[in-house]
């Protein structure tokens, strides 16, 4: 549990938790800097940003809701893992605030280029995700659980689409070198080792009789698993023969992936039931790289040639070498502004809910511990930074409710039978 993940998880920090509606201590963390927010827990100003105040309470009551979330309300547990993190409750506000910082620069950014989320595209995301409850009551419910009205969640919407936008114009337009491709290449071959690609007939559950039929006369060569898809299957792969790309890249349900894994190439599963229907699965390709193994054991993908992976990796790839540039243009802009800007951090309030007395406690005996007893991973202070969510954390991931039990194919197409 490590505070990355903390900033990823909060309301102001990414659109899709904003749209999840189901982040702990939305109440007041979905407030943006410079706002004022009820349920006042500590008063005063944490910062401010070029005179842009950001709320003590806001600071205070966005820890408060991470220590919840995490299990981590009771100040011995708070205690062993600020020092097992190697952080006090002074450098994790300061953290925080810096998160909140950054937020108000590239806001302030935004409004400078004109920058402005449409109305009609926010409606949209609100439309979108009342439309998964039975009624405007327990759309109100989910809403109020999530500590906030429909205005305040339209408004947070509006905030992370600008912040998308603006993040998009750091896009890196330079293609990546040959150099850059091969490091990310072998960087990412270890992960997509043992990828395996697949094709699949989906029938109704309830034409057993038929799926049967089709898997004998596929086994028997006598018909071809293509034309059999196009001709069967009820999904929406079957015009591409039921490609559905590679494992590595889509989220299967456990049935399909289960069946999939046991499957060498060109071999055909026996008949699978998921919630979907009824699958047969062909797996159509497999990538296994070849392999170095280290002094201490640590085996690792030998890839010489980006033309070494699959067509689907090398733009995997593309993307992570030309999304490096990007958030170096970005990171770039944010520390000029940074260096500019005129920022103001006051020392923290003795009565805030998360101090605690660190001399208790140390990073030897204060190791947190997860329920079966490991040892959770610690915190470094660099990693309680918060960024500003870049472009790549895009508005599909309002989608959160609507699309379940799909998934995407290596193209990116909607496909049955993921999740």
């Amino acid at each position: 549990m490590k505070v990355s993940r903390f900033m990823k998880s909060a309301c102001v920090l990414g659109l899709s938790a904003v749209c999840a509606l189901g982040v702990a201590g939305c109440s007041n963390s979905s407030t943006a800097p410079g706002s004022s927010n009820d349920g006042s827990v500590s008063g005063g100003v944490a910062a401010t940003v070029n005179g842009e105040p950001i709320s003590e309470d806001l600071v205070t009551n966005y820890i408060e809701s991470l220590r919840a979330q995490y299990g981590l309300t009771d100040e011995g547990s708070w205690g062993q893992y600020l020092a097992a993190s190697s952080l006090t409750p002074e450098s994790l506000r300061e953290n925080i605030i810096n998160s909140y910082v950054e937020l108000e620069l590239m806001e302030e950014g935004a409004a400078a280029a004109g920058i402005v989320a449409d109305d009609a595209t926010v409606q949209g995301y609100v439309d979108s995700m009342k439309s998964n409850y039975d009624s405007d009551e327990k759309w109100q419910e989910a809403l109020a659980g999530a500590g906030m009205t429909e205005d305040e969640y339209r408004q947070e919407i509006a905030r992370q689409l600008v912040s998308q936008e603006f993040t998009a114009t750091f896009e890196s337009t330079e293609e990546p070198t040959d150099e850059e491709m091969l490091q990310y290449a072998q960087m990412y071959s270890s992960m997509f080792n043992g990828a395996k690609r697949s094709s699949h007939i989906l029938f109704s559950a309830d034409d057993e009789a038929t799926a049967r039929e089709v898997l004998e006369r596929l086994q028997s060569g006598e018909l071809d698993f293509a034309e059999a898809a196009q001709t069967y299957s009820q999904d929406g792969s079957a015009s591409n023969g039921g490609d559905v790309g590679w494992d590595k890249l889509s989220n299967f349900v456990t049935e399909y992936q289960t069946a999939l894994d046991g499957l060498g190439k060109g071999e055909l599963s026996d008949l699978v039931v998921s919630q979907f229907g009824i699958h047969i699965i062909k797996c159509t390709d497999t990538f296994e790289p070849a392999t170095t193994t280290a002094d201490d054991g640590t085996v690792s993908a030998n890839i010489t040639s980006v033309s070494e992976l699959p067509e689907e990796f090398q733009e995997v790839v593309k993307t992570a070498a030309k999304n490096q540039k990007s958030t170096e243009n970005y990171q770039a802009w944010l520390t000029s502004e940074r260096e500019s800007a005129d920022i103001v951090i006051n020392p923290m309030p003795e009565d805030v809910p998360y101090n605690v007395d660190m001399s208790q406690y140390s990073a030897t005996n204060g190791l947190a511990t997860e329920d079966n007893g490991t040892v959770d991973e610690t915190i470094t202070e660099d990693e309680t930074q918060g960024t500003v969510p870049e472009g790549g954390e895009g508005a599909d991931d309002a989608q959160t409710e609507g699309g379940e039990g799909e998934g995407q194919d290596g193209e990116g197409q909607q496909t049955e039978g993921t999740e």
